[in-house]
């Protein structure tokens, strides 16, 4: 038998690495569980889902028929979408099974809707990032987006908040007088995780 080449070596090697991380995720993805989400309306689909604490994305946009791959054990589940209840709920995600999480949303009966608004339009990249308006989840960019899209507040001074895991958080405050047309256009700077706002890692409240 001749004795190996450096270049075949090389390749040899390089074929030996691939093979164990193959093997090696294909064994993970043996060991992760994964949660599909369901909502009926359209309330459900653009809600906010954090997981443990850290937002993940709208309900909506969460692919693979809305599966999230999570590591086998408790997890704690919260749904906002702005004018409606949290739901909340814990689950315990099983390894290599899939658990189905019906969401529905209930009106908060407290919640206070201005008589008199201005209209808030966002142009920002990448539009699947939350926004928060005096630091209270109110949807993601694309809600806010395009034509006959746009938020409406109350006149006067507000901050708002446009975060995504990932990236710089963007803050601004604005004073809208009523009936006003306001349009924010930003692209949020990339950034490590540790740079996501309080409000992505939000505690869950008791």
């Amino acid at each position: 038998m001749g004795m190996l080449t450096g270049s075949k070596l090389r390749g040899l090697m390089v074929v030996c690495f691939l093979l164990l991380f193959a093997a090696s995720t294909s064994a993970q993805s043996q060991v992760m569980g994964k949660i599909r989400f369901v909502g009926v309306s359209k309330v459900e689909k653009t809600s906010g889902v954090w997981i443990d604490g850290g937002y993940v994305g709208y309900l909506g946009e969460l692919k693979e028929d809305n599966t999230v791959a999570l590591l086998p054990g408790e997890h704690e589940i919260a749904v906002r979408q702005a004018g409606y209840q949290d739901f909340k709920q814990k689950v315990v995600v099983e390894p290599g099974t899939q658990l189905v999480l019906r969401v529905a949303m209930q009106k908060d009966p407290l919640a206070e809707y201005p008589k008199i608004t201005a209209k808030v339009k966002l142009e920002v990249i990448p539009d699947r990032a939350a926004v928060f308006l005096d630091d209270a989840f109110v949807g993601h960019v694309q809600e806010f987006r395009g034509l006959a899209r746009s938020m409406l507040i109350s006149p006067g001074k507000h901050r708002i908040k446009i975060a995504l895991p990932g990236y710089q958080t963007f803050e601004t405050e604005i004073n809208l007088l009523p009936r006003q047309k306001f349009t924010i256009k930003t692209e949020l700077v990339k950034g490590s995780i540790t740079h996501a706002d309080p409000l992505i890692r939000k505690q869950q409240q008791p």
